[in-house]
């Protein structure tokens, strides 16, 4: 038996402004989305590499205030492509952690917390 693969679920409350930060600004692309009816919360999935993402406005799924780690192979390369893009309500800077990873944290609109990191798992 063996587990793979977990898929964070994060709260969004606004359809633009999640598209705007998730796709816009950090680059991922939208792989499917889903109603129940046109008019009712949406759920949808994000990707970007090997990383997927699923975003809901669904008040049962999960609460805003999340917060995960993203490892990344090139954390200068991801800050110089999120520099480069102007966002207005974000410029996150890679820091130096005590524990020997280079982070770069970013909270998107709904409050939750995605920090790229330059650690490895082993």
């Amino acid at each position: 038996m063996q587990l793979t693969k977990a898929t964070p679920i994060l709260r969004i409350f606004d359809e633009r402004k999640a598209r705007e930060f998730y796709v816009d600004f950090l680059g991922f692309q939208v792989d499917w989305e889903h109603r129940f009816e046109p008019d009712l919360p949406l759920y949808l999935q994000v990707s970007r590499g090997e990383l997927v993402l699923h975003l809901s406005e669904h008040h049962g799924d999960c609460c805003p205030g999340a917060a995960m780690r993203i490892e990344t192979s090139d954390i200068d390369a991801l800050h110089a492509e999120l520099a480069g893009k102007r966002y207005g309500y974000a410029r996150p800077q890679v820091e130096e952690m005590p524990w020997g990873s280079r982070d770069m944290s970013v909270k998107d609109p709904f409050g939750n917390r995605l920090t790229f990191t330059s650690a490895i798992s082993t």
